[in-house]
């Protein structure tokens, strides 16, 4: 469907096509004024090799914006497909959700997640205002991968579990890219 300024846009049909791109799924933490946050996000993605950036959007009418603008650090925990429960906490605006919740601090001294997929400590970069949301964009400054857990992955509007193939993808990037 083409989209011109006579036609209105459809905001339903333009989040239903959205999910046919699944994403892994995400709760990025930091501390800000003394205050642990963490927000369950699907907009997290690699950018850069050399530096090593990553980004992540937040709504900006999100309560607890001002506080993620000050941080000093986030750590973003990949989920593993286990871990459904912890994305639906962390998806929840406006609620405790550390109320029981078991975590360490990371190197940053933002919370880490046990049992994550992979495990990112960064510092900030830049912040730039991107419609709705604001997007940051974070220098990593050390990781962990967990080869042995499987990501938890959301497509079409739920979580979905990854099928291994017998065909492995070529390297990224590929040639073809330059």
């Amino acid at each position: 469907m083409i989209i011109d300024r006579e036609t209105a846009f459809d905001v339903r049909a333009f989040r239903q096509a959205l999910g046919q791109f699944p994403t892994g799924v995400c709760v990025v933490t930091c501390v800000a004024d003394g205050e642990q946050l963490g927000m369950t996000m699907s907009s997290f993605n690699s950018l850069s090799l050399d530096p090593p950036l990553v980004l992540f959007s937040i709504d900006r009418r999100s309560a607890g914006l001002p506080l993620w603008q000050k941080a000093a650090s986030y750590t973003i925990n990949v989920l593993s497909e286990n871990q459904k429960d912890i994305s639906n906490r962390f998806a929840k605006p406006l609620s405790n959700k550390w109320e029981g919740m078991r975590f360490e601090q990371g190197r940053s001294g933002a919370p880490v997640l046990p049992g994550a997929a992979a495990l990112f400590d960064c510092e900030p970069w830049a912040r730039h205002e991107a419609g709705d949301h604001e997007l940051f964009i974070a220098r990593v400054k050390h990781f962990r991968s967990f080869a042995d857990r499987q990501p938890l992955v959301f497509g079409k509007g739920r979580y979905a579990s990854l099928q291994p193939t017998e065909f492995a993808a070529p390297l990224w990037p590929l040639d073809i890219h330059y």
